[in-house]
């Protein structure tokens, strides 16, 4: 297990040390989950991930019907909403 200490500013700001930003791979920009169980802080590294690993990430239900038919259908039940005043 790493430890580190930190002090927090006037603003409520801490700095995550060097030894940790470099051992949970953490740079400018990273997006940072705090979770609180009972007294303790949890900090957790939220991970992007490409699009493209999310493909087939679910199973289809249902052949792609293809671009074309897609747009069709969003513009047919975008009509029908705006026709009943919903948007």
């Amino acid at each position: 297990m790493t430890t580190n200490m930190a002090t927090v500013t006037s603003k409520g700001q801490v700095t995550i040390p060097k030894t940790i930003r470099r051992i949970l791979n953490i740079h400018k920009s990273d997006r940072l989950l705090f979770v609180v169980e009972g007294d303790r802080l949890l900090l957790i590294p939220v991970r992007h991930r490409p699009l493209s690993e999310l493909y087939s990430a679910l199973p289809a239900t249902r052949p792609f019907p293809g671009h074309q038919a897609v747009r069709e259908e969003v513009r047919t039940k975008l009509g029908e909403r705006m026709a009943q005043g919903e948007e």
